[in-house]
């Protein structure tokens, strides 16, 4: 029995892999004379007619060449988020409808490590295999390419924290010294800034315990995330990873009016964690920010920098998660905070709330209702109604309180004692 081979078909395929060749070729030689994922994506959009783009792993575009009608494209299809991030979990590895083509979402790994997406996009028709095969190519020297560059950052990344960390301990030298080696480096320092301190959030109870190469790369994706986003702002902008926390020093004058409204440089600080944040997808994790007073000069960075840390460790600890702390909301928090006994911390509330400081639900109940006669200003009438109360079952609690802790009531002082240990509890537990 004779085979018939369609030579259309035949002519097809050769061509094909004629082009696949030749654009593994022309990549390869691209990285070879020291090109960037700009040169990839130009090179691959012109040979298959598609627009391109590299993005981390979770959608932050690094390099395309895509024209502005295709970009259009994706935000009409839902695509993009408010941020710009494309919304690559929400294209499958089969591809996802746009317009009266597809686009396509290629993982970029090497040894087992994902390192980006390759996102392909063409409007008027499908992806076929052949191109599927070509980007598929164009993934691997991609992870080539990129596996060089973050060998590089790395280093690079490593000189600039240490810079930095000698700095906040004062050892890095005079402050003319400093302000010229930053400017090594691209980063301003001769203006006022804020220290911003971002932490990733623990994970909750809820979740399923995780490796440290997983936390590893979530924390390389969250400093990511932050540094192109401040380069966005102001590519004069210092953005360091370390390791548990991405410090980023930000000029305060990005923000219209600073000091008009809420605190200095808030606007830039909102614009910049609203940006890095998105809508949370591409498996990106929630985390806490702290921001430290204005640091006007070169010799006040380091203490911003404690501010900043404590203002997130604080926030933390009394807002919970994903939440922004400034050092000028910490309040009395900030004095609580340099007590550096715990021991001593835990010895004050019980000898203040004696029973109201254990971990009962009873004794949480009845701090509850304590809190709220304190912010009333112990009148009764309204710390029932806030609490939705009767007025006598109040009073009852009132008398309870004042058996277990004194004469609240009636005196300021204790009242104030009381004030402060409730304020400890928020912190220490």
């Amino acid at each position: 029995m004779h085979i018939l081979i369609d030579p259309h078909r035949e002519d097809s395929a050769i061509a094909a892999l004629a082009r696949v060749d030749a654009l593994h070729s022309a990549l390869t030689q691209i990285v070879l004379e020291g090109g960037d994922l700009r040169g990839i994506a130009a090179e691959v959009a012109r040979v298959l007619g598609v627009g391109v783009m590299v993005t981390s792993s979770d959608g932050r575009e690094w390099a395309g060449a895509m024209p502005d009608d295709q970009r259009a494209l994706l935000v009409a299809e839902d695509l993009v988020d408010d941020t710009g991030r494309l919304r690559v979990e929400r294209i499958g590895p089969s591809g996802s409808p746009a317009g009266a083509g597809e686009v396509r979402s290629l993982r970029v790994a090497a040894s087992g490590v994902d390192l980006a997406r390759l996102v392909c996009l063409r409007p008027e028709a499908p992806i076929d295999s052949d191109d599927i095969h070509a980007l598929e190519r164009a993934a691997a020297v991609a992870a080539l390419l990129i596996t060089r560059e973050q060998a590089v950052t790395a280093v690079e990344n490593k000189y600039q924290g240490d810079f930095l960390r000698d700095l906040f301990l004062r050892r890095a030298g005079d402050a003319d010294y400093v302000a010229e080696h930053a400017e090594t480096f691209g980063w301003e320092l001769r203006r006022p800034v804020v220290v911003v301190v971002a932490a990733i959030d623990p994970l909750g109870a809820d979740e399923p315990p995780v490796s440290r190469a997983s936390q590893r790369s979530w924390q390389e994706r969250f400093a990511a995330a932050w540094s192109q986003v401040t380069r966005s702002l102001d590519p004069g902008i210092p953005c360091v990873d370390f390791t548990s926390e991405v410090v980023a020093l930000l000029p305060v004058e990005l923000g219209p009016n600073p000091t008009s409204e809420g605190y200095p440089g808030e606007d830039v600080v909102r614009r910049t964690i609203t940006a890095v944040t998105g809508d949370r997808g591409g498996g990106r994790r929630p985390f806490s920010v702290g921001v430290s007073r204005v640091a006007a000069s070169v010799d006040a960075l380091p203490e911003a920098y404690a501010q900043a840390r404590r203002a997130v460790e604080i926030g933390h600890r009394v807002h919970g998660g994903a939440s922004t702390t400034f050092f000028d909301q910490l309040g009395l928090h900030r004095l609580i905070a340099l007590v550096p006994d715990p021991a001593e911390l835990h010895a004050f509330t019980r000898d203040v709330l004696g029973p109201l400081a254990e971990t009962t639900p009873e004794a949480a109940d009845l701090r509850e209702t304590l809190q709220v006669l304190i912010d009333t200003n112990f009148n009764v009438a309204e710390a029932a109604r806030t609490q939705f109360f009767h007025y006598n079952t109040m009073r009852y609690r009132v008398s309870k309180l004042e058996r277990l802790l004194g004469p609240l009531s009636s005196d300021p002082h204790l009242r104030l004692d009381v004030a402060v240990a409730l304020r400890v509890l928020e912190i220490t537990t």
